[in-house]
């Protein structure tokens, strides 16, 4: 394609690595930079890598004027003045989750990029994803009648507390709000109520695991379940993934392996099953999505917006903070802890393994819990 976008990736860890892959593999990006503080990450880009420009100064790519948009695959602390600077330099912008590392600094950052002329979205990847938007479509159908109940779950091995979730949370906010935010799109509601119990595994200071359930101000019912709690020290691992929409007439539910997912329907007039490859993080939906706003000037009404982001960051947390008013119990001890991240050191093939070549870690989404071929 003539005329391709040209963009800078800040940010060269797990995530910033698909990013590449996905533009690379796509007609519509030039990749301009790869940037990256960590002098590791940049000699894995350069050998990996050696046709494209590697950089540590980010300003370098913000003063670039023929680079249209920004990646921001950094961790959650230096997210809001990369922003802050993409906004000035008027690059449009891609940015992990969550978008900042504190919520009010996500809400300045919310404020920041409205009221400016640049497009943005989030990698809310769930919405991408042909699974769930073929159950929302099945639901606008009329299939199941009227929506009354969510029920959704996510739990694997994947990360152990400590190994990422220092700028991005707890587990249930790292990756707990996507599964907040998911539920909020199909309910098309705001969220009135919720009650959350949690469990520290491990001792460890935060809840590791985690059940939400409440209402929301239309009146569907919800519950959540995540945690990274499930069969750490097995000598075979899985996971249990899952949605579940019942509705007055009819069900719409979903399951996956990390490979293929499953979609069953069962409406009024018809009886579906639907399965195809899982999809992993549908990056290059994303990236695709984005692109064609850019070209057109238009902003795709699918990509997830930051105030999204922001909005699933604050019930993420919310939904934490109630579980720490109700009994929260510790069961296990360090020494399990300690074994299992000795694990996971080891592993070459598990869930939500980290990346080896990068001394800080840049993409601490723990959302990404999968054997080491895939992602979610």
């Amino acid at each position: 394609m003539e005329n391709k976008i040209k963009v800078g990736i800040i940010g060269f860890g797990r995530m910033g690595e698909f990013y590449l892959n996905a533009m690379k593999a796509s007609e519509e990006w030039d990749i301009a930079y790869i940037c990256d503080t960590s002098a590791a990450s940049r000699d894995y880009a350069s050998a990996t890598y050696p046709e494209y420009t590697i950089i540590s100064d980010c300003d370098t790519v913000f003063k670039d004027p023929d680079v249209k948009a920004v990646v921001l695959a950094t961790l959650a602390d230096s997210r809001k003045e990369l922003i802050r600077k993409a906004v000035k330099a008027g690059k449009h912008i891609i940015s992990e989750k969550p978008i900042a590392a504190t919520l009010e600094d996500e809400l300045e950052t919310v404020s920041l990029t409205e009221n400016s002329d640049i497009l943005t979205t989030v990698n809310l990847y769930l919405r991408n994803s042909w699974y769930h938007n073929t159950l929302k479509s099945f639901i606008e159908s009329g299939e199941i009648g009227e929506l009354a109940i969510i029920r959704i779950c996510h739990m694997t091995p994947g990360l152990a507390p400590g190994e990422g979730h220092e700028y991005e949370g707890p587990a249930f906010h790292d990756c707990g709000m996507h599964y907040v935010d998911i539920i909020k799109w199909y309910a098309q509601s705001e969220f009135k109520t919720w009650h959350a119990q949690g469990i520290r595994m491990w001792d460890y200071k935060d809840p590791w695991w985690l059940q939400c359930h409440g209402t929301f101000e239309n009146g569907i019912v919800y519950d959540i379940t995540q945690g990274f709690v499930y069969g750490q020290l097995s000598k075979d691992q899985t996971h249990n993934s899952y949605i579940d929409l019942i509705g007055t007439k009819g069900i719409a539910r979903m399951t996956h392996d990390f490979k293929t997912a499953t979609v069953e329907l069962r409406g009024v007039t018809r009886t579906e099953t639907i399965s195809r490859p899982f999809g992993g993080k549908n990056i290059d939906v994303l990236c695709r999505k984005f692109a064609e706003s850019i070209r057109t000037g238009k902003r795709d009404g699918s990509l997830p917006t930051f105030r999204d982001a922001a909005t699933a960051s604050a019930y993420a947390w919310k939904f934490l903070e109630d579980s720490r008013t109700h009994d929260l119990p510790s069961i296990g001890d360090n020494a399990t802890l300690e074994r299992i991240r000795e694990r996971r050191r080891t592993m070459t093939n598990g869930y939500g393994l980290l990346t080896r070549h990068s001394e800080r870690i840049d993409d601490a989404d723990t959302n990404k819990n999968q054997h080491k071929t895939s992602n979610i």
